[in-house]
């Protein structure tokens, strides 16, 4: 099955981007935007100098429990970078949510609580709030996540959207927010 294909059939549609956009990406966005791709998983990351970002991380079912997903992760990590991505919050009807936010939580990854991500969907045109997940080596602060968010907002999500998809994703200023009252930590309940 092709990677993409694999990718569109566990992520859900308001999370994923058009096969167009993401061949765009390896192609003209090369030098920051990879796929490491195998016959049980598809790994697509964003290297910048300063962090690495998971843009979506698929490990086949029939390879789920065999560490592949920790061999994965452990190379990102000896990059020595933060690591930051994106999660939905748990949806009880999708065991996989929170089996997703497990295996973050036991590589180490912690919640960005003070980050607010609500983006509206141009596939379903619905407003998809996210939570944005870190591994921190050198204990890097949510200020610097957000940072390199609204940096991969920009430079990826939106890369020539109005070209992909006939319209624009709302500006960064809309979609990621700084909430110093936001309490909720996803992984707290998570064991």
């Amino acid at each position: 099955m092709h990677w993409y294909d694999k990718l569109n059939q566990y992520f859900p549609v308001e999370e994923m981007k058009s096969q167009a956009h993401m061949e765009s990406l390896l192609k003209e966005k090369g030098d920051i935007y990879h796929k490491d791709e195998g016959p049980y998983h598809v790994l697509m990351y964003v290297e910048f100098e300063e962090f690495t970002f998971i843009d979506y991380l698929f490990v086949s079912k029939d390879a789920r429990g065999q560490g592949l997903g920790h061999k994965l992760i452990q190379k990102l990590k000896e990059k020595g970078k933060p690591i930051i991505l994106e999660v939905e919050p748990i949806d009880y009807e999708d065991t996989d949510s929170e089996k997703r936010l497990r295996f973050y939580k036991r590589e180490g990854f912690e919640h960005a609580k003070s980050i607010g991500y609500r983006r509206r969907s141009l596939a379903t045109n619905e407003i998809n709030q996210l939570e944005i997940l870190y591994w921190s080596p050198k204990g890097e602060s949510e200020e610097l996540i957000f940072e390199s968010m609204r940096k991969t907002y920009r430079l990826i999500h939106t890369y020539n959207d109005k070209k992909f998809y006939g319209t624009s994703y709302q500006p960064v200023e809309e979609v990621l927010s700084i909430e110093e009252n936001r309490e909720q930590d996803v992984l707290q309940d998570i064991e």
